[in-house]
């Protein structure tokens, strides 16, 4: 019997890892990454296509072409496709990434027969209706001008094109002509180009069965054709930091971001700028937000964070505060930067940043789903599978030295951009 009135002891969260992952070859020659896990009878199957932004011949070319494959396939109209995905319970989206446009299915098992048919023909030949370009325009159009009203989005925008440069994938900033150049061409040209064999990874998840795979195999053989990896051309980006003010005097808040281009995941100094990001403002217990929030009452919320992608990526710090707190902002934000350059976080500190880490791991290993979203991630980046376990084990034992030594090569004021919005 278990004592209800006797609470568990608490101990350490040990070394987490991944579970064995099977690989499996399709007949057209993709990948595909079994996470054979969980009690429901449920699956969920995601395909990731190296067809971001680095690889556009367009500008918003590899947006709205992931935005535009559910809108119509050689035999089906968009309505068609939607109305048969909500009859059988099926969930279908093509989110876009950055590095990658993906295509995921959730689906019971028993359904998971009827909705792949309609997800071969879509990437067998995708229509690109003229109709449905025109009014994705439209509509992208009329959300970018409300988004364009606010600082912090403006901000953002700033931060990056400035971090990158205007003409980087990464830097630059979609516009209302922009939107306006695309043309059906140019989202078949990417697909065709892009949503190959060779140039992308499947991954399947759930309660699933050598049935399910047979399925796929065939499914996705017969639709996806063979095809070339995708190559990226990146410009050099702008070296020296600068300070960009934008005024906007109508406006009672101003925006601030505060950041510098760093390194993708496969940098040896990752792991522990990841655990220096959440010490400074990467949860809700930080040291900005303790700070900036809880003792001066600036702000409601403010934060930093890691930016990754395939070729690159950045660190920034966002809050938005009243105009008249601007300047103290400022000050405290690089004083918290400067303390954790001149001294070592301390032992009560940093472990509660470990527990706090090690809780999230454990949430990412928690049902098929999530682990499915951790081998993915691991696969686009090229990392790895053991890298999972070698992130986990860096957050358990780095030191309070290792940090601050961080802390002096990425933290100093005079690497940061700096963009304020508002004043």
């Amino acid at each position: 019997m278990i004592n209800r009135k006797k609470a568990p002891k608490i101990h350490d969260i040990e070394m987490l890892s991944l579970p064995e992952i099977p690989v499996h070859r399709l007949d057209n020659g993709m990948t595909l990454y079994e996470i054979q896990m969980g009690t429901q009878e449920v699956a969920k199957l995601e395909l990731a296509f190296m067809a971001g932004r680095p690889f556009e011949s367009k500008l918003l070319a590899a947006r709205a072409t992931a935005g535009q494959i559910k809108e119509g396939s050689r035999h089906y109209t968009g309505h068609q496709i939607a109305e048969q995905m909500d009859f059988y319970g099926c969930s279908l989206s093509f989110p876009f990434h950055m590095d990658t446009s993906n295509v995921i299915l959730y689906s019971l098992n028993k359904h998971f027969g009827k909705a792949l048919p309609l997800l071969e023909d879509m990437l067998a030949g995708p229509a690109f209706p003229e109709n449905e370009l025109q009014a994705f325009i439209r509509r992208n159009q009329r959300r970018l001008e409300v988004d364009l009203s606010k600082n912090d989005v403006i901000a953002y925008r700033q931060i990056t094109e400035l971090l990158f440069g205007a003409g980087h994938p990464y830097g630059y900033n979609s516009m209302p002509e922009t939107y306006a150049a695309l043309q059906r061409e140019d989202l078949a040209g990417h697909f065709n180009r892009l949503f190959n064999s060779s140039n992308g990874a499947v991954f399947l998840s759930g309660k699933t069965t050598p049935e399910m795979l047979d399925m796929v195999n065939e499914s996705l053989s017969r639709a996806i054709r063979p095809g070339h990896p995708a190559s990226a051309i990146l410009p050099d980006v702008p070296q020296q930091p600068e300070t960009q003010k934008i005024t906007r005097p109508d406006t009672v808040q101003a925006a601030i971001r505060i950041g510098r281009r760093l390194f993708n995941r496969h940098h040896p100094d990752y792991f522990g700028m990841y655990v220096l990001n959440t010490i400074l403002g990467g949860y809700f217990g930080s040291r900005l937000m303790a700070n900036i929030r809880e003792e001066k009452g600036f702000t409601y919320n403010i934060y930093s964070m890691l930016d990754t992608m395939h070729y690159d990526g950045c660190f920034y710090i966002g809050t938005e505060v009243g105009n008249e707190f601007v300047q103290d902002t400022l000050d405290q934000i690089y004083h918290e930067m400067r303390l954790l350059q001149e001294e070592p976080v301390d032992e009560e500190e940093l472990a509660m940043v470990r527990n706090y880490l090690m809780g999230n791991f454990l949430t990412m290993l928690d049902g098929p789903f999530n682990v499915s979203e951790v081998v993915r991630t691991q696969v686009v980046e090229g990392l790895p599978m053991s890298y999972f376990e070698e992130l986990t084990e860096k957050v358990r034992t780095i030191t309070a030295d290792e940090l601050q030594r961080l802390a002096q090569r990425y933290l100093s004021r005079e690497d940061m951009w700096e963009v304020v919005v508002g004043v």
